[in-house]
């Protein structure tokens, strides 16, 4: 691959896997936690959390970016407070990942919460009659008997991390090397004169490997399937 495309087309995609690595791993926790508290949970503003989950799925990307530059600029609320600490984000790598884990969120909660529904309460209930408590109960029983979702979840957010155009360019612009992801270097590469060659390479490269994940979604989940009815 790195004689079929040129050195910004390799910088692209290497950037692209980065932020959407760390957008998945950064986001996991929360999502596992939302999909839980969605799936079992009985409170005042669920509607409200399940509302702001899938919000990003309803809302114009460039909204998203627009309201995250608005946040985690230096003159934002947020900005300003991590400005201090070194911890800027706006128009660097890591806002590209948290721009493409905000817009991936819903498609990471959304097969997670409905493998935790599909979870049989009894066995929870019969682990915690046998002493185990809540956090144990769920490590050992609901987290690996939902684990085909969770990879699912995670897999489908990868995925579509790697597609983010939108919320990424409005907020942390098209920097070569270091916010330019496949998606906005297919944008760039259009721009120029004599671009479409580069553009149309990346355009495969991205089939392939959005394909390539939604394909180990699939195994990954059925054989996770088989291990935990086995």
């Amino acid at each position: 691959m790195t004689e079929w495309l040129g050195p910004e087309e390799w910088q692209a995609v290497r950037l692209s896997l980065k932020v959407s690595a760390t957008a998945v791993a950064a986001s996991l926790p929360l999502g596992l936690l939302c999909a839980f508290a969605l799936a079992r949970g009985r409170f005042p503003g669920r509607h409200l959390l399940n509302g702001l989950v899938h919000l990003p799925l309803i809302l114009p990307p460039v909204v998203t970016g627009y309201l995250l530059l608005l946040a985690f600029s230096r003159q934002g609320p947020v900005g300003a407070l991590l400005e201090p600490w070194g911890l800027s984000v706006a128009f660097r790598w890591t806002g590209a990942a948290l721009a493409a884990a905000i817009m991936a969120f819903p498609l990471m909660v959304r097969p997670m919460r409905l493998a935790f529904e599909a979870v049989d309460p009894g066995l929870e209930q019969a682990a915690a009659t046998l002493g185990a408590s809540k956090l144990r109960v769920f490590a050992t029983v609901t987290l690996p008997l939902a684990l085909p979702g969770v990879v699912a979840g995670a897999i489908l957010a990868f995925a579509k991390a790697m597609g983010e155009f939108g919320a990424t360019i409005t907020f942390v612009s098209n920097i070569p090397g270091e916010t330019r992801t496949i998606p906005t270097a297919i944008y760039a590469f259009l721009q120029m004169p004599g671009g479409e060659p580069a553009a149309l390479r990346l355009v495969a490269v991205s089939v392939a490997l959005a394909m390539a994940a939604l394909l180990a979604s699939e195994w990954l989940s059925r054989r996770i399937a088989r291990r935990v009815a086995a």
